[in-house]
């Protein structure tokens, strides 16, 4: 069963990545869904002109990822923010889907 990792980066202007670090670390209907694996978020404070958070999300599999997509939760968070526009300080926003080929551990890894 392919795991499925689903990364979404978000650009903002500088100084503004510890509110969307604090959005999306924050707990989520998400978190109790069968079949995530896990969440994290990671930024990259090192240019100059923007900040960038990225949000990976790893699902057992394909299917996993499908139900939540599908799930009462996922729908109505979309219906509660549709038509709400961005925060200003957003200046883009890239969603990507991996299928997960490779997993090696390194030796400190059980």
């Amino acid at each position: 069963m392919p795991m499925l990792i689903q990364t979404r980066t978000i650009t903002v202007q500088k100084g503004f990545a510890d509110q969307v670090i604090e959005r999306f670390s924050a707990e989520s209907p998400v978190d109790s869904m069968e079949g995530l694996v896990d969440r994290t978020v990671m930024v990259n404070r090192k240019k100059q002109e923007h900040d960038e958070v990225m949000v990976m999300i790893r699902w057992e599999s394909e299917e996993a990822w499908k139900n939540w997509e599908k799930s009462d939760a996922h729908i109505q968070g979309h219906r509660e923010n549709r038509g709400k526009p961005a925060p200003e300080y957003v200046i883009s926003t890239v969603v990507n889907m991996y299928e997960v080929k490779t997993i090696k551990n390194g030796k400190g890894q059980a």
